[in-house]
């Protein structure tokens, strides 16, 4: 039983930390653009060189959307349709959970020092950069952007896992990509 009031909160406090590391996404468009008639696409250096990430990153991200993009039916082309650009924003994210389990401890009560009886609430701070990638598409013949894609959450530091978690991150805002093809 003491085993087990020690592990409950470890797996409460992984529940939470995994499910709030999935990508939120969130996607917005032009209403008068006909999708269907896009068929070629370019990055857009201008905009993808603002983009304050390592050039590492941003080539991982140019891949997986490249990849994307392809898997849809679209060619890449030097007189594109549509151009594509991205953008990134981080900020620093502090997760607080209170930790109510566990009975007991050494305190100081009315009879002077000793063992006493209660909740033990010891709060577990982590923190985590979060970061938000905002995926854009524009039409090359009027030059206005048309859809965009924005997509939140945390990216691991470990190389490994990266490569992988931020093919995952575009895949999900690309899902989105182009409006009402969508499931």
């Amino acid at each position: 039983m003491k085993n087990t009031l020690k592990v409950i909160p470890i797996l409460v406090v992984m529940f939470f930390m995994t499910s709030c590391s999935s990508v939120r996404v969130a996607t917005d468009y032009d209403k008068e653009a006909n999708f269907q008639s896009y068929k070629t696409f370019a990055f857009f250096k201008t905009g993808i060189d603002k983009a304050e990430i390592s050039d590492l990153d941003k080539r991982r991200i140019l891949r997986a959307i490249e990849s994307e993009l392809l898997a849809k039916g679209f060619t890449k082309s030097e007189n594109p349709d549509m151009l594509i650009s991205i953008f990134t924003k981080s900020q620093q994210r502090v997760n607080v959970y209170n930790n109510a389990w566990g009975i007991g401890g050494w305190g100081w009560g009315g009879f002077g020092p000793g063992w006493g009886w209660g909740w033990n609430r010891q709060p577990v701070v982590s923190t985590q950069s979060e970061g938000t990638l905002f995926i854009d598409i524009i039409d090359t013949k009027n030059k206005q952007l048309i859809w965009q894609g924005m997509g939140t959450g945390v990216i691991s530091q470990n190389m490994e896992k990266k490569e992988e978690q931020i093919k995952d991150f575009v895949a999900k805002i690309m899902e989105k990509y182009p409006p009402g093809l969508t499931q």
